[in-house]
């Protein structure tokens, strides 16, 4: 999946022409198949804005993003359906889990979609972001650090041709981080997939830098 922006910018930010940002007001600015990519900057600059739009969850901005030289303006509700279903995954910055329903609950609400991945399977990236013995619990009566893994597992039990992370890593420590973020990379490359990833601060991983600054 490619993914092109054009001179896009959110409104709130669109009487702005100073930003000095590689994305917003840029000529272009391509997310291409088989790269990945760190969106960094401090907090307020309009990452998780730039993941929303291309997920299709916001749609005030001015200028165009293209999937496969597709406007995703121009997208119906059944494409977006099918392009969440089987080629674009996300783990949410507030993650949306289901605080009422187990760790493996809200997993499978998810896997059942596709049956992408057996139990076994998600049993065991559980185990490998050391959360595995959390599977029975609601999700209300773990940390919110246990609850980003579990929302990074959900997103990557699914068939996906990119995967959109936004701040996945906020409260986690640099262990955790580093364990999450290669059991990420195993799957994406698993997938012969990219990602688009978004941070506070720099990552020690394989991608290309885009930074949003004011």
């Amino acid at each position: 999946m490619n993914i092109r922006v054009e001179k896009l910018v959110p409104e709130p930010l669109s009487d702005l022409q100073n930003l000095n940002s590689e994305i917003w007001h840029a000529e272009k600015q391509e997310f291409l198949s088989g790269n990945n990519y760190l969106v960094y900057s401090a907090s307020g600059k309009g990452k998780t804005s730039l993941l929303s739009f291309i997920y299709g969850l916001r749609t005030d901005y001015f200028g165009e993003i293209m999937i496969d030289n597709r406007n995703i303006k121009d997208l119906k509700y059944n494409d977006w359906l099918d392009m969440k279903r089987g080629k674009m995954s996300m783990v949410f910055q507030g993650l949306n889990l289901f605080n009422g329903l187990s760790v493996m609950e809200n997993i499978q609400l998810k896997n059942k979609l596709t049956n992408h991945v057996s139990k076994e399977e998600i049993t065991n990236m559980l185990d490998v972001l050391h959360v595995g013995e959390l599977a029975k619990k609601k999700v209300e009566e773990i940390s919110y650090g246990q609850k980003q893994r579990v929302a990074i597992v959900r997103a990557l039990c699914q068939p996906f041709e990119i995967i959109l992370l936004d701040e996945p890593f906020s409260h986690l420590d640099e262990e955790n981080a580093n364990i999450a973020m290669n059991l990420i990379s195993k799957r994406v490359e698993h997938e012969n997939a990219s990602l688009i990833i978004t941070s506070l601060k720099m990552i020690n991983f394989d991608c290309k830098l885009l930074s949003i600054r004011m």
